[in-house]
């Protein structure tokens, strides 16, 4: 028997069920005309998933409930399963919250299809409380579920019996990460194949990080070929976020077939009802179109990225209403390609780039950043900050009067205090004042190598409505200028002389393009710095010394061979630059961090709640000391 099964590959919307059933119930409507069989869609997708404690909110799950009730009326004729919030009124958890649960509810014919034990929806095993996620604060799990119905975890998995034409089909219903089997004492995918199912159903809401889907390829098509069942992988689009961070999600729903491998797949960020045929007899899958642009593109990093940063920053800008953007070019790198993005998405003329010169300025970048400017076809202005900082100088040094010592004062400024206070000029000035003026939002250039170190001013160049750049390493700022260049303008917006200058925030005269530039080397330190977010549980001083003691730093680290050598004459320079950076990455950074705009995200360790952080002091484990002192000691030795 051949079935017809669709994946509705919606956008959903966080916080609007009544949006999100309105596009189900189109998706409905269209699988009918299609004579899809069984249809469905992604993990929480009446609610949507990061709403924050609106789960809380009573009125709300009843909503929920209501539009729950509307899908199932919308069954007639086909098969559909679901993802929504499952409430039991009557039951309270321990903090007096009532019971919910993340669920998958399956309809046929205008009612609800129980499961195997009688049970009115699935309910999810895992509970993430990592990166982003943090069910537990809100849901309960199957398990909790089954052991208050009394049913046996070997009996109480959710496989769902269905008829389609005329025969009974068992389909085994699961939630997200129960497709996995990495992090879980309790195997869904097995159980519910020795339970019967003949296809598993992965209702998902899973975000977008880069390479995540060649992971899960690996883990979903191994249990497919291991289980010998086919497997479907339905996932959503859109844009949610946590207050810190933005997420895209990326759809790429899919079917794995018994022998492991992609059957067929939908796009990336795009609505899809994304159908294919399941041969009940044989277990065969047969893809309707060939749309498999996921694996096509999951090596072609730059490509990957940019659709990404392009797609969330879109979808953003529409959520907070924001059709203008205002951001501050300097002639680099970071600001060019954020100039460049928010050009490709508003058009050019909904774009006003500020170049704000001091006396610290070359006039070559000051050119670049014009050139640029014309090169895009945006608005652009030039609006010097010496006179304004002068006499914001000027003010600081006005008397201070001690009531205790009855005496007058003044305060000192450092070369450090005067570089900052051009930045907060620069930024809580005349950006912010442009901002109202212009009637766009503002930008916060940084990438995440300056987010790691602290390397902006507060109030200054930490302002903004959010950070597109804000979770990718300087080398992937220059890797996406190049691309943006080639493939997305198909020519040098980005003038070629931004690439080859040296990268300086021009605050003072130490520090030019001409002179010192940054003080980051970030052909080492973006992946010193990376190996201490992403790799946080292997990666403190105690094991970059290591390395470096046992020359496998560099390929610890992934970064150029010699590298380390060339920049560091002495193994006391080494130390001083390690504890440096790290001394200001868990120090006044943190707090720059917790205060700076939401960054979009695209690793798994984004700054933000999916890298959770407090503001601590500086530890170095006994076994660092150690080792610096002896090896110090060698150094003074020989």
């Amino acid at each position: 028997m051949s079935i017809k099964i669709a994946c509705g590959q919606i956008e959903v919307i966080a916080g609007r069920p009544d949006l999100n059933t309105e596009k189900i119930l189109q998706f409905i409507s269209l699988a009918k005309k299609e004579n899809v069989d069984i249809l469905l869609f992604p993990e929480m997708a009446v609610p949507g998933y990061m709403i924050g404690d609106l789960w809380e909110q009573t009125s709300f799950l009843k909503d929920c409930e209501v539009y729950g009730q509307q899908i199932i009326a919308a069954s007639q004729g086909i098969t559909v399963i679901f993802g929504n919030v499952a409430t039991e009124w009557k039951r309270k958890n321990n903090d007096g919250h009532v019971r919910k649960y993340s669920a998958a509810f399956t309809a046929q014919n205008g009612k609800l299809i129980p499961t195997a034990q009688g049970m009115d929806f699935v309910a999810k095993f895992s509970l993430p409380a990592y990166r982003e996620f943090d069910d537990p604060r809100y849901f309960s799990g199957q398990e909790m579920l089954l052991k208050d119905k009394r049913i046996s975890l070997k009996n109480g998995l959710g496989s769902v019996t269905v008829c389609i034409h005329g025969k009974d089909v068992k389909l085994g219903v699961l939630l997200c990460e129960d497709g996995g089997t990495e992090n879980s004492t309790v195997k869904v995918p097995a159980m519910l194949k020795q339970g019967g199912a003949e296809v598993l159903c992965n209702l998902s809401s899973s975000p977008f990080s880069l390479g995540k889907n060649t992971k899960r390829h690996k883990i979903f098509g191994s249990l497919a070929k291991e289980l010998h069942c086919p497997s479907i992988y339905c996932n959503h689009i859109g844009v949610q976020n946590t207050g810190k961070n933005i997420f895209t999600f990326d759809g790429q729903s899919c079917v794995y077939g018994e022998d492991g491998m992609v059957k067929a797949a939908a796009p990336m960020f795009k609505e899809k009802l994304f159908s294919f045929s399941w041969d009940t007899e044989s277990g065969k899958i047969r893809a309707y179109a060939a749309e498999d642009e996921l694996i096509a593109t999951e090596d072609d990093e730059p490509a990957i990225l940019y659709k990404t940063i392009r797609y969330g920053t879109e979808n953003f800008l529409k959520q907070t209403g924001i059709n203008r953007m205002v951001l501050g070019a300097s002639g680099g790198i970071d600001s060019a390609v954020t100039a460049a993005l928010f050009a490709d998405i508003l058009g050019p003329q909904q774009v006003l780039l500020v170049n704000m010169p001091s006396r610290y300025n070359s006039e070559l970048t000051k050119n670049l950043a014009q050139q640029l400017a014309e090169n895009l076809g945006c608005c652009y202005t030039i609006v010097p900050v010496n006179d304004s900082v002068a006499h914001t100088v000027e003010q600081l040094y006005s008397p201070i009067h001690n009531y205790t010592s009855n005496r007058d004062f003044k305060v000192e400024l450092t070369g450090l205090m005067y570089e900052n206070i051009q930045a907060r000029d620069r930024g809580s000035r005349i950006l912010a004042g442009f901002s109202a003026a212009f009637k766009g939002g503002i930008s916060c250039n940084a990438n995440k190598a300056e987010i790691s170190v602290g390397y902006g001013t507060f109030y200054g160049d930490l302002i903004g409505l959010f950070c597109p750049l804000g979770d990718l390493w300087k080398y992937q700022v220059y890797m996406l200028g190049k691309y943006l260049n080639k493939k997305v303008y198909k020519r040098n917006v980005i003038p070629e002389r931004i690439f080859t200058i040296r990268p300086s925030a021009e605050l003072s005269q130490e520090q030019t393009v001409g002179n010192g530039g940054d003080p980051l080397h970030y052909a080492y330190h973006d992946f010193l710095l990376r190996s201490f977010i992403e790799n946080w549980d292997k990666t403190s001083p105690t094991d970059i010394l290591k390395h470096y003691i046992e020359h496998t730093l560099e390929e610890f680290l992934g970064c150029e061979k010699g590298l380390v050598a060339k920049l560091f004459p002495s193994h006391a320079a080494f130390c001083q630059d390690l504890e440096r950076w790290y001394n200001l990455f868990t120090g006044l950074s943190v707090a720059k961090r917790i205060q700076s705009p939401p960054v979009l995200s695209l690793s798994c360790r984004a700054y933000g709640t999916d890298f959770r952080e407090a503001q601590l002091t500086t530890y170095y484990s006994l076994e660092y000391k150690a080792m610096k002192e002896k090896l110090l000691l060698q150094e003074r030795l020989f």
